[in-house]
């Protein structure tokens, strides 16, 4: 079954809601423009509380290598999501971490450009001018049917929910959904039927 990973988690209740309706991953978000920013000091109290095969995935935009590996220690994150113009260079810089290298759906999708970066693995999510990511909308999945001959395992995210889900993955065959803001009852704040609904619907 393709997994779960449930983004922008801030809060404890949230985490453990999100883990008992089943999912294989959360992700903190540390960028402070987005609306579901999380200091690193905070989510380091949320990952003591949950268990070890839990992924936990430290999401950044543009931030400096120095910072990036400060909080993946403090935190103890198993996983990097680098969301913003991170180069395969800067990249590969991480080599104690699985890298996670976002790309936001806009125009027909750049295989050999993309190809260059190195990294475990490759999230897809919805272009929306001026936003790095959460923004609800959903990607043009039809853009995303050649994704797969990259050989590397794929995010997909943007706008999904439990109506659309099975659709998006029927087209794109990802190894994960990455799911946030069409979770939420805020930024931030999760709402729990809305998450047991989404994970409950890809057992089906």
């Amino acid at each position: 079954m393709v997994k779960v990973k449930i983004c922008g988690i801030t809060n404890l209740e949230d985490a453990l809601v999100s883990i008992d309706a089943g999912c294989a991953a959360l992700g903190f978000v540390f960028y402070k423009k987005s609306p579901r920013y999380i200091s690193p000091e905070q989510a380091k109290k949320i990952i003591q509380k949950l268990p070890k095969d839990i992924i936990k995935v430290g999401v950044f935009v543009n931030e400096k290598e120095e910072k990036i590996k400060a909080t993946a220690r403090l935190c103890k994150l198993d996983m990097l999501q680098f969301h913003g113009l991170e180069s395969p260079v800067f990249c590969d810089k991480f080599k104690d971490y699985k890298i996670i290298k976002a790309f936001r759906v806009r125009e027909k999708i750049n295989l050999p450009n993309m190809s260059r970066y190195k990294t475990f693995a490759y999230l897809f999510d919805a272009y929306l001018p001026g936003k790095m990511g959460g923004t609800g909308k959903t990607a043009d999945w039809r853009r995303l049917t050649k994704v797969r001959s990259l050989k590397k395992p794929v995010f997909l995210s943007g706008g999904l929910a439990a109506d659309n889900v099975k659709e998006a993955i029927s087209k794109v065959k990802p190894s994960w959904v990455d799911v946030s803001s069409s979770l939420e009852v805020r930024p931030g704040k999760k709402d729990e039927i809305k998450i047991r609904e989404f994970v409950a619907c890809l057992e089906k």
